[in-house]
């Protein structure tokens, strides 16, 4: 099991949901840390200690920043990425909502240049759906699914150049799971290709708030 755990709660509002993160942080890709929908406009501290914590632990942190499909400024993406790593030491970044069209594919080949070049050891970029074939090879992790569990179960294919990459390159995010159903949600996403995982059981609009159940019991 590798788990990428987006956890998009503040740690003082839920400072167990941490302690068990910080516990089981062996287990994971990595944490995404999203203090304020990015970094915010200055550090915060709980989140720098939850932070120093978690590498401690040895634990991966990158770094949230919203790309809102390649409209936003990428001096501002670029920015936001450089405040994750001086106040959290963030060991790359999440790039989410990138484009997935091949129209989009040079943009974000720049963009992941430039952070590249500020020292981002490891780049997730997600889609959310499996994006034109050459985003792969711009990232170390691409998150080519991320919805509901029922969309998951019932509609999700993938094309064939996605069956080609390595596992360990290819992740889903999948919300809505029935708690019981998490382990199977983890064996799923194995066998569609996924070696990189992160099923909650919260729903919209931030699902993400609660630690996946797949974490708690690995922990146990």
């Amino acid at each position: 099991m590798s788990l990428l755990i987006p956890l998009y709660v503040h740690p003082t509002e839920d400072p167990a949901a941490w302690q068990r993160l910080i516990g089981g942080a062996g287990r994971t890709y990595a944490v995404v840390m999203n203090p304020a929908n990015g970094p915010g406009s200055a550090p915060d501290p709980a989140f720098a200690a939850a932070a120093e914590a978690l590498h401690a632990a040895g634990a991966r942190l990158i770094g949230y920043v919203d790309t809102d499909y390649g409209t936003r400024d990428p001096a501002e993406v670029t920015a936001e990425v450089r405040r994750h790593q001086q106040w959290y030491a963030a060991d790359g970044c999440f790039l989410d909502r990138v484009t997935a069209g091949p129209d989009g594919l040079s943009a974000c080949r720049r963009l992941v240049r430039s952070v590249r070049r500020l020292g981002a050891s490891t780049v997730v970029l997600n889609p959310g759906v499996h994006p034109a074939a050459g985003y792969a090879r711009l990232a170390d992790l691409t998150v080519t699914f991320e919805g509901h569990w029922s969309t998951y179960v019932a509609t999700f294919s993938r094309p064939s150049w996605a069956m080609r990459q390595p596992p360990d390159r290819m992740c889903h995010l999948v919300y809505g799971v029935p708690e019981q159903l998490v382990p199977l949600a983890v064996r799923t996403a194995h066998e569609r290709g996924a070696a990189v995982c992160g099923p909650v059981t919260g729903e919209l609009p931030n699902p993400w708030s609660r630690l996946t159940p797949a974490l708690s019991e690995a922990d146990r």
